[in-house]
């Protein structure tokens, strides 16, 4: 495995910026499925997880935005919430939210220097080192088991679910997204595999909701919650919606087994209508079995105040810029059918960076039809997609699309390729920025100005 970088770094961690950059030291050790080193390391600290109630959120697309109707819902509602999600867009204490705050720099350190030694213990044994989305995970556990005490986690996997490490809690209910073609160099390359491994939070006892369409996709789940005793919730069978966009706002007809109700969501795009749908069967399950007292107007101020950055953000007026961070072929469909839904535009010119491990053909044959100028950059991240490799992609999707009037411009420094986009982006145009959120995160510190951003996984 290398050098330890762990035991390069001098401990006590002495300020926040000291306790991020050990933590990022932790990435080189990559993605290693497994619960091992994060059992090792919770019982550590007395299973602090077991004290928790979680909602643990699992999907290809639309965990974040899932997250972010839960989050605000509980809230508004009058419960203490926590949330555990990534990446970050902003900042590194993004990650672990209290009633929507970030944790606060110094406690973040206090608990990466509690951390810190059993980290080492850990990389000493067989085990080997613990990765930083296990140490992230630690940390978020202790932030919320012995810091600050919420009513409820809202707990987003990381990658996958079986053998992910958030995999470590048993939820009060689970939440399914959906399932498509991600990350298929770690979770497999059919939608049946990947489906098994979102399968795996499906705990005995608990229940389950999930937006999944496909029938191959369904057909596991389905197997899954009866093996395991647990109850599903399917879109389309015990609960479904109707409704969309109208307007800068969406509203929804929600109709489940206890009840029906309109909702109201600022959130913009089909797929929103979709999440907040599964959110909303989510909070029922809540409400019906589990007590949670969720009084109607103050839940449906919670779907309509929802917000989730680099979602179908609008982040300049002049030119008119939005950021998506639709980085896969679900992604990119969806993008696809929600712009022209959503704004109204003369031209639409798009730029994307990606990373290497991703489906672009299916990604560009969605997205490709709608584009008039195409700008193919670099995101500044060691998984980066070459820009030139991205160019011959194209450019043999455009001719087999016959789609001759696309304009094609690379240029590698994003940063020129932003200001590309802002000078070609007329009154009438729309500018769009998608691909790997690693992007979307840096282009929207530069057009927010906001000077404290980091980024990272």
């Amino acid at each position: 495995m290398g050098v330890n970088l762990s035991e390069e770094i001098q401990l006590p961690l002495a300020s926040y910026t000291d306790a991020v950059d050990w933590i990022n030291s932790l990435i080189p050790f990559g993605i290693r499925p497994g619960l091992e080193r994060i059992q090792r390391m919770m019982e550590h600290f007395g299973n602090p997880q077991r004290r928790l109630k979680f909602i643990h959120v699992a999907g290809t697309n639309g965990k974040g935005s899932s997250c972010a109707f839960l989050s605000s819902t509980l809230k508004e509602c009058g419960y203490d919430v926590g949330m555990f999600t990534s990446p970050y867009i902003t900042k590194f204490t993004n990650r672990f939210q209290f009633n929507g705050e970030d944790i606060p720099e110094e406690t973040l350190l206090s608990l990466a220097n509690r951390i810190a030694p059993v980290v080492k213990e850990i990389a000493a044994s067989d085990l080997g080192s613990p990765t930083m989305f296990e140490v992230s995970t630690a940390l978020a556990i202790l932030y919320f088991a012995e810091v600050c005490y919420p009513d409820v986690v809202v707990w987003e996997t990381g990658l996958g679910g079986r053998m992910d490490v958030t995999n470590l809690v048993t939820p009060i209910v689970s939440l399914i997204t959906n399932v498509g073609m991600d990350h298929t160099d770690i979770l497999g390359d059919s939608l049946e595999e990947i489906a098994r491994e979102k399968a795996g939070i499906i705990k005995p006892g608990v229940p389950v909701i999930s937006c999944a369409s496909q029938p191959s996709v369904i057909a596991i789940l389905k197997e899954t919650a009866k093996a395991k005793g647990a109850t599903l919730y399917l879109l389309g069978e015990q609960f479904h919606f109707d409704g969309g966009l109208s307007g800068r706002t969406q509203s929804i007809h929600f109709k489940g087994p206890f009840r029906s109700m309109d909702i109201e969501l600022s959130m913009l795009g089909r797929h929103q209508c979709t999440n907040a749908a599964g959110v909303m069967m989510v909070l029922e399950v809540l409400r019906q079995y589990m007590a949670f007292v969720l009084e109607d107007e103050l839940l449906l101020s919670g779907f309509k105040n929802a917000f989730w950055a680099g979602r179908l953000e609008q982040v300049s007026d002049q030119p008119r810029i939005v950021l998506d961070g639709a980085h896969n072929p679900e992604g990119a469909e969806a993008l696809a059918r929600s712009l022209p839904e959503a704004f109204s535009y003369r031209k639409l010119n798009l730029m994307m960076g990606m990373l290497a491990n991703k489906h672009h053909r299916e990604y560009l044959e969605h997205i490709l039809p709608i584009v008039d100028t195409l700008i193919l950059t670099e995101p500044d991240f060691r998984k980066k997609m070459d820009a030139d490799s991205l160019y011959q992609l194209v450019e043999q999707i455009r001719k087999d699309m016959a789609k001759a009037d696309l304009e094609v411009i690379v240029e590698r420094d994003w940063k020129r390729a932003l200001a590309l986009l802002q000078s070609r982006t007329e009154r009438e145009d729309l500018g769009v920025v998608t691909g790997t959120l690693y992007m979307i995160s840096d282009v929207r510190a530069t057009l927010l100005h906001q000077t404290d951003s980091e980024k990272g996984w």
